[in-house]
């Protein structure tokens, strides 16, 4: 079951495209548009970011799931499938970190 949450997060995103905003956040999320999206996707990085440096896991769970799902809500935004990234890690299997790094000079 664990392995299908994030299909699952993607199924129930994408269903609620045609949602009322006044009843769902993501309908109201992707109806506010990408920029906004993008802001909030920065501001639950930086609760990332102070959680882990605190000494409660718990919270650095819990602002790890919540960025998971706003990224998830950025990407349909800009109609990209988790399936592109997922695609995208599995290609960098094959190389190492450095030479991944290294590849990104030439976009």
């Amino acid at each position: 079951m664990r392995e299908d949450v994030l299909r699952e997060l993607w199924e129930i995103i994408e269903s609620r495209r045609a949602a009322d905003p006044d009843e769902s956040w993501t309908a109201k999320l992707l109806d506010k548009g990408t920029a906004k999206i993008a802001k909030k996707v920065g501001e639950e990085a930086t609760e990332v970011i102070i959680a882990s440096l605190t000494e409660r896991k718990k919270d650095l769970v819990a602002e790890s799931a919540d960025l998971i799902y706003h990224l998830f809500v950025l990407l349909a935004s800009r109609h990209v499938p988790p399936d592109k990234v997922y695609d995208e890690l599995a290609r960098r299997f094959a190389i190492s970190g450095i030479e991944e790094k290294q590849s990104r000079k030439e976009w």
